[in-house]
C-alpha cells in the first residue's frame, strides 16, 4: 500500500525527504509535485520500477522517459551541449521545460532515442523536487502521471494515493505543483523545436 506524505511546499520536512529517497533507493516507485503537475519517478537503474510505470501509463517500449535533474552540474554528466545552448538552457530554467538533448555516455542504451541518440532532460522549479534530489545524489527517471484514458492529470493526491495505492510506493503532495505540462523544446538539431508548447513561457530559442 502506498505511504501519503503530505510535504510543506516551500520547507519539506527532512525527516519525510529521507523516508521517501530511501524507498527509492530501495527500488521503489513515487508519485511527486513538481512545476507541472504530478510525476511517475524513480532511480534510473530501477527497472522493475520502469515496469511499474509503463503498466500504471500503458506505454509500450518506444516511451522515452525524462531525467530531472537537480542542477546544471547534474544535467551537465547526461548531455552534451555546446557553449550557446547551454546558455540558452540556462536562461530557462529552473522551470517547467523538459529540453530534448544529445545524450552523453552517462544515459543507459535503454533510456536513449534509439537512432538519434537523445534525452529528455529538465530541471523543476519546486522544492519538494529539490529536496529530493538534494538527499537522492542522482536525476530521477520521470514520467508525467497522465493516466489510460483521461486527458487530464489528477491533480489531488489524495485521489492520486487511493487510484495507485497498490501499485506505487510513495505519494507526496504539497499542494501548490503546477497543472499544465512542461513545454518541450527539441534542441538536438540544427534549428530548435517547440515539439508541445505547455507551461513555459513562449520565448525565442536562439543561440
Amino acid at each position: 500500500m502506498a505511504r501519503f506524505y503530505d510535504v510543506h511546499p516551500q520547507n519539506p520536512q527532512r525527516r519525510t525527504i529521507a523516508q521517501v529517497v530511501a524507498l527509492l533507493r530501495d527500488g521503489g516507485l513515487i508519485v511527486y509535485p513538481t512545476d507541472s503537475g504530478f510525476a511517475l519517478g524513480c532511480r534510473v537503474d530501477a527497472r522493475d520500477a520502469v515496469d511499474r510505470i509503463r503498466s500504471i501509463r500503458h506505454l509500450d517500449d518506444r516511451h522515452h522517459f525524462t531525467l530531472v535533474c537537480r542542477d546544471f552540474a547534474q544535467l551537465g554528466q547526461f548531455v552534451e551541449v555546446s557553449n550557446p545552448i547551454f546558455r540558452a538552457v540556462k536562461a530557462a530554467t529552473p522551470g517547467p521545460f523538459t529540453f530534448i538533448l544529445p545524450a552523453s555516455r552517462e544515459v543507459p542504451r535503454r533510456l536513449a532515442h534509439p537512432k538519434k541518440r537523445t534525452v529528455g532532460v529538465r530541471i523543476p522549479d519546486n522544492a519538494v523536487t529539490r529536496d529530493l534530489l538534494d538527499e537522492l545524489g542522482e536525476p530521477l527517471l520521470s514520467s508525467t502521471l497522465l493516466l489510460p484514458g483521461e486527458s487530464e492529470p489528477p491533480t489531488e493526491g489524495w485521489e492520486i494515493a487511493e487510484r495507485l495505492e497498490h501499485q506505487v510506493d510513495a505519494v507526496l503532495d504539497s499542494g501548490d505543483q503546477g497543472k499544465e505540462p512542461t513545454t518541450v523544446v527539441d534542441l538536438s538539431g540544427p534549428e530548435p523545436e517547440i515539439v508541445r508548447q505547455g507551461a513555459g513561457e513562449e520565448r525565442v530559442w536562439r543561440w
